[in-house]
Parts: C-alpha cells; sequence; structure tokens
C-alpha cells in the first residue's frame, strides 16, 4: 500500500526496528545514570561528603522527579495511539520535552497539510513528524555537548575572579527557571492559579516543619508531597 495514502501507521509505529532503537537508548540511559552515580559518590568522598549525605541527595532527587515524571506519563499515554510505543518511549518517555517533541510533530504534520491523528495521518506524515521529533531532540543534545565546555571554562574564570558570585549565580538561575515555570502556567486559568498556590503553600509548610522539628525525611519527600496534595485539591476543585 502506497505510504502516501496509508492510514495503516501501526505497522510502522510499531516494526521491531523502532523497538531495538527504543531498548538501545532505555540501555544507554541506564549505563549513564550508573556512571554518573559511581562518579558522584567518588567526588563526594574526596571532598568529604558522607555515604549518608550521599543516599539523602540521591534520594531527594528521585522524589522530586516525581511530579515532572507524572506530567510526562500522562502526555505519554495520550499519545500512544498517535506515535506507537517505541516512538513514544523513545522520544517522550526518556529523551526531550514532551510539549516540545509534540511541537515538533505539530509543526512537521502542518506543513504536509495534516494533523497528528485526523484523517490525513498516514504512514508518510507519520514518519516525517517522528523525524522532525528526533531532529528536534538531537539539537538539544548536540547544543549541551558544544556549551558545556564553553560555560564550564566562563564558570571557572568568574570563580577565579569573584568566588562569592558562583555560590550565587547556579541558586538564582535555578530559581529563575522555576519562576520562569510557573508564570508561564498562571494565566493559563484560574485552576492554574490554585495549583500553584495550593502546593506552595504546602511545601512552605511541610519545610517549615521540618527545620523546626529536625526532620530529614520529611524536607526529602516535601517536594512530591506538595506536588501531589496540588494535584488532589486542583482535580476536585475542577470536577467539583
Amino acid at each position: 500500500m502506497d505510504p502516501a495514502t496509508s492510514t495503516d501507521i501501526w505497522s510502522v509505529a510499531q516494526s521491531p526496528l523502532l523497538w531495538i532503537c527504543a531498548l538501545a537508548v532505555f540501555g544507554i540511559i541506564c549505563l549513564q545514570s550508573w556512571i554518573y552515580v559511581r562518579a558522584a559518590k567518588r567526588a563526594g568522598e574526596g571532598v568529604g561528603i558522607s555515604r549518608g549525605d550521599l543516599n539523602r541527595a540521591f534520594r531527594s532527587g528521585a522524589v522530586a522527579s516525581v511530579g515532572p515524571s507524572l506530567a510526562v506519563v500522562l502526555v505519554a499515554i495520550a499519545l500512544l495511539t498517535l506515535f506507537g510505543t517505541p516512538a513514544v518511549l523513545m522520544r517522550i518517555g526518556l529523551v526531550g520535552s514532551a510539549a516540545t517533541e509534540t511541537a515538533s510533530a505539530t509543526i512537521a504534520a502542518d506543513t504536509m497539510g495534516a494533523s497528528l491523528g485526523g484523517p490525513e495521518w498516514t504512514q508518510q506524515v507519520f514518519v516525517v513528524a517522528f523525524f522532525a521529533m528526533c531532529l528536534s531532540g538531537a539539537a538539544w543534545m548536540v547544543i549541551t555537548l558544544l556549551f558545556t565546555p564553553l560555560l564550564k571554562r566562563g564558570g571557572n574564570k568568574l570563580s577565579r575572579v569573584n568566588p562569592a558570585a558562583m555560590t550565587i549565580i547556579p541558586g538564582a538561575a535555578l530559581l529563575a527557571a522555576f519562576m520562569a515555570l510557573t508564570a508561564m502556567e498562571l494565566p493559563k486559568s484560574w485552576i492554574h492559579v490554585i495549583a500553584v498556590l495550593v502546593s506552595g503553600a504546602v511545601m512552605a509548610v511541610l519545610m517549615a516543619i521540618a527545620t523546626k522539628l529536625n526532620i530529614g525525611w520529611l524536607k526529602e519527600w516535601a517536594l512530591g508531597l506538595a506536588i501531589i496534595v496540588g494535584l488532589f485539591v486542583t482535580y476536585f476543585v475542577h470536577h467539583g
């Protein structure tokens, strides 16, 4: 059947080659994670960080990833009918941003006069959209590879000129990133405003309790609990 007119997406989306590529990406990321964890443990021991502090840092990072991961999972489930399991696992489930990948596929489909999941969603359009998603993710990796050494040299020079600046800039950059993401969500609807206010209030209360009572595990779980409470409250407000 002609790929330009065939809407049998599954024969392409579930091809063995895509499954092999998806499993290969899984394997590479697992290997990278193992290497980074080992490197972090060795570096921590070299600068006097105890194994307990390192384990707490790893647990905090794992808990903090729950909320963003839930958002990606929901988007991935919604897109399974469009791209199939291998493509979703490889492009949205592991590498890249769900919003960016979806936008890339939408733009690619629009250039061919089609829409995602529409009547013009043929094998040919699927391949072009998936290729655009791969290029989008590859560009992120290439830019990171090129600019990370440059930024590292700039950071080293700045630390020699003003050591105090390097203790402020990373925290300020992280705070600015979260503020920018929050500011983008607020204008969408009043439900988004409630989600931000509730999760922020819960986070503040939990951190205050953890600091006052010196509860270490609560500091690690505060972000995950705040996200879960925010999701529950907004769900009941929206459907109440």
